[in-house]
């Protein structure tokens, strides 16, 4: 089967990028990605380096007879509103209906329209399935990887979710574009933490030091880089927001995505909150990972800083 049907079918199910890659092992990149482990930069995400880290070897570890690995990537940016002293700042990823629903959704459906077509076993993947899925992504055409590891597409950006269907089909494979991040470093240097540091050749996340890891992932006391995160309560958006690729990146029109609560609100306010208080406001969006006590950990840090800004 021809990749513009597969790219025609996506687009029907709401995904403006999509492309197909073979499932098959990148044997350089899973290199990469072990070395990354190695190093510790996985912080306390042991999702990432236990038996599962094995498994993102070969996406027919998760489907025998896989063949294929159709990517797909969403588009979600939408403008947040301007910075404002003493109000907190979410990633606006996280401002809509929780993704992984509507990927899955979506994707679901594009595994019932491929099998009116042709037959098939398929396997669902939302990057929370052991895949490396930015490497398939960029095999299958979506982009490159840029040096703050986002996948970057060259006229659309680098704001998207990634999902995956693997397949039993025999599909027509794309190829990888080229890496035009070219000598450019304003996602390096606009890192508050410096968290976007050398590897080998090139550049990776130490996830130990990035905001979005510990204002999401980290699991109890802020370490010592608390006083760079700002007034962020919930990821970090500044790497892709420096990114000239993103500069004229197009907005979302998925209604899914559009903001269930106040982007920006202040963080008094938000630290007031009582649990129950939290589930009405936050229900049904990426926020809720954090719980409760990890979204008051992290307004005390933004209001801790805000107090030593004004001292």
């Amino acid at each position: 089967m021809r990749s513009d049907t597969i790219k025609r079918l996506a687009q029907e199910c709401g995904f403006e990028l999509a492309g197909v890659a073979r499932a098959e092992p990148i044997s350089e990149d899973y290199a990469l990605y072990s070395t990354w482990t190695a190093a510790g930069m996985a912080g306390e995400m042991r999702y990432l380096t236990d038996h599962r880290a094995e498994i993102r070897r070969d996406p027919r570890n998760l489907l025998p007879g896989a063949r294929s690995v159709i990517c797909v990537g969403k588009l979600y940016n939408q403008p947040l509103p301007a910075a404002r002293e003493g109000h907190a700042v979410f990633s606006r990823y996280a401002l809509g209906r929780d993704y992984h629903e509507v990927l899955r959704e979506a994707l679901e459906q594009l595994a019932q329209n491929l099998s009116a077509l042709a037959p098939h076993q398929w396997k669902i993947c939302v990057d929370t399935a052991p895949l490396l899925e930015r490497s398939y992504a960029r095999q299958a055409g979506l982009g490159w990887i840029g040096r703050n590891t986002c996948l970057i597409n060259e006229p659309l950006g680098s704001w998207f979710f990634l999902g995956e269907l693997i397949t039993t089909l025999e599909l027509e494979p794309d190829s990888p574009p080229p890496d035009r991040c070219g000598t450019c470093t304003r996602c390096i240097e606009a890192c508050p933490t410096q968290a976007i540091v050398p590897q080998g050749d090139g550049w990776t996340l130490d996830s130990r030091r990035c905001i979005s890891y510990l204002t999401i992932e980290l699991r109890g006391a802020m370490p010592e880089h608390r006083g760079s995160l700002g007034p962020h309560v919930f990821g970090c958006d500044i790497c892709q927001e420096e990114c000239p690729w993103n500069s004229r990146a197009p907005e979302t029109t998925e209604p899914a995505f559009a903001p269930l609560y106040d982007p920006a609100p202040p963080l008094e306010e938000l630290a007031a909150l009582t649990p129950d208080q939290f589930r009405e406001r936050f229900r049904h969006t990426p926020v809720m990972r954090t719980k409760y006590e990890g979204l008051m950990r992290n307004v005390a840090v933004a209001v801790q800083g805000t107090c030593q800004r004004d001292a």
